[in-house]
């Protein structure tokens, strides 16, 4: 066979598979850290960093080796059996967070699901909501994951259109507005989820103080506080949770994406033993949720984040990035935002949408990806050096300079 090159990967993958991304047009083979080579040899930083799973940067050393070892001895039981690698991982995890239980699961979404329904079953058997009658509250521009019912409470209707009917029991209010979550609330209200920084919403940071005012709201109303920390968790914003920044301790934390590294599928739900132990046996599940090999990997995972300062690296180096963007002064700059090394150029609506600045950037040996059309989302590995962020900065300043 002779050798593919990019416009035969591209026109492979656009003719044998489900057209339900855009991605942009570089076929990446290999990662080391923050640096990604195209099929092609080209060398690009990534500074997506897998929608924030890599902020231990591409295949670290420690975690490859972990996942090649525990491969090699023992992958899957199901939890139909125990395995000695889920007990260290609860304990290691719920230690490292300060919550008394966790579960596990392979995906965001399957983790949001999971707290979805860890709280209408906290809401029937603890708080005494009626039966059917459960009501949860979310936040306009989230995103929380693809499934029916998460889509239900989202508000972009890309992700909705043509997947009804959808799932009752959730309420939609502005986001970053306490006074509108305490109007929502009802005796039938079980939960409030929200991201501590919307991510996919355009890296959105609520004003100073609205995650402590919706945490005494919820606790004065008897309402489990759900913090979607998938994106934002794991060191991204400079903290260990996002939610540690206003010193907020929600009920539910999802986790995910960096949990692992980048390496392996892999998700937790964590909460306190009055909430996470409403479950019995055979009323939730998945067969490679908690699997030894997911397990493994997430341990040391997290054990790099700590050794290496990661969550220190990512608060530092964040303010040097929002300080440097800030020097310049472009035509087609509205703002620039954020917190950590997660960050977002938002553009202006006359400079005609993000994607061809990321093109631009692709071009210039830098991947971001735009999110909502007009923001160009800087999330690179949280293991980035200064002089390569300096180096990402000056590409940066170069396309915000175009026409």
């Amino acid at each position: 066979m002779n050798e593919l090159h990019t416009q035969d990967y591209i026109a492979l993958e656009d003719r044998y598979n489900a057209r339900n991304y855009g991605p942009l047009d570089v076929v990446i083979t290999r990662g080391e850290g923050v640096w990604v080579w195209d099929v092609e040899g080209r060398k690009y930083m990534d500074c997506l960093s897998a929608y924030s799973a890599l902020n231990q940067g591409h295949c670290h050393p420690r975690i490859v080796q972990v996942m090649l070892e525990q491969a090699q001895r023992l992958a899957l039981t199901s939890r139909a059996f125990r395995n000695d690698q889920l007990p260290l991982l609860a304990q290691e995890l719920c230690e490292l967070t300060g919550y008394e239980m966790m579960l596990p699961m392979n995906s965001g979404s399957e983790a949001v699901e999971t707290a979805f329904k860890t709280a209408r079953k906290w809401g029937y058997m603890v708080k005494g909501v009626p039966d059917d009658q459960a009501e949860i509250i979310a936040c306009a521009g989230n995103f929380h994951g693809r499934t029916i019912t998460i889509v239900t409470c989202s508000t972009e209707e890309l992700y909705r259109d043509g997947f009804g009917p959808f799932t009752p029991g959730f309420k939609i209010i502005p986001y970053g507005d306490a006074d509108a979550l305490e109007r929502a609330i009802t005796p039938n209200t079980v939960a409030f989820i929200v991201e501590p920084v919307q991510g996919e919403g355009g890296v959105v940071v609520p004003p100073a103080g609205y995650l402590q005012r919706a945490r005494e709201i919820c606790t004065r109303h008897n309402v489990l506080m759900l913090a979607d920390e998938i994106q934002t968790g794991l060191g991204r914003t400079g903290k260990l949770l996002a939610c540690e920044h206003e010193g907020v301790r929600p009920d539910m934390v999802m986790l995910g994406k960096a949990l692992s590294g980048g390496m392996y599928p892999a998700s937790a739900v964590l909460s306190s033993r009055n909430v996470l132990g409403v479950f019995q046996p055979g009323e939730h599940g998945s067969t490679f949720g908690g699997s030894p090999l997911a397990c493994a990997i997430a341990r040391e995972a997290l054990k790099v984040i700590v050794d290496e300062h990661l969550c220190e690296r990512a608060a530092e180096l964040g303010e040097y990035l929002l300080a440097r963007l800030r020097e310049i002064r472009s035509p087609h700059v509205a703002l620039y935002r954020g917190k950590g090394l997660f960050v977002g150029i938002a553009l202006k609506p006359e400079a005609e949408g993000a994607r061809r600045f990321c093109e631009a950037l692709q071009e210039r040996g830098v991947l971001a990806k735009d999110t909502h059309g007009t923001v160009i989302r800087l999330a690179p590995p949280l293991i980035i050096k200064k002089e390569e962020l300096d180096w990402m900065i000056e590409r940066v300043a170069e396309v915000l300079a175009m026409p």
